[in-house]
């Protein structure tokens, strides 16, 4: 339940990070879509989207420092 829970608060979150993404709101809501979707994605053993989702949160992460 709480997987499934967190998994749709990550798709809403990523899918309303795009229009705010050249704000610190949008990263932010973009690195915890990001996070919550790994929980769905480690329940689910898809090994690769962890790994691409940490690829993001790193991306994502990487701007407030540029």
């Amino acid at each position: 339940m709480l997987v499934n829970l967190s998994a749709w608060i990550g798709t809403a979150l990523m899918g309303a990070a795009p229009f705010l993404i050249d704000s610190v709101t949008g990263k932010v809501m973009a690195i915890l879509g990001l996070a919550l979707l790994c929980l769905q994605a480690f329940d689910k053993k898809c090994y690769n989207l962890i790994i691409l989702n940490l690829i993001g949160i790193f991306g994502y992460a990487s701007h407030f420092y540029l």
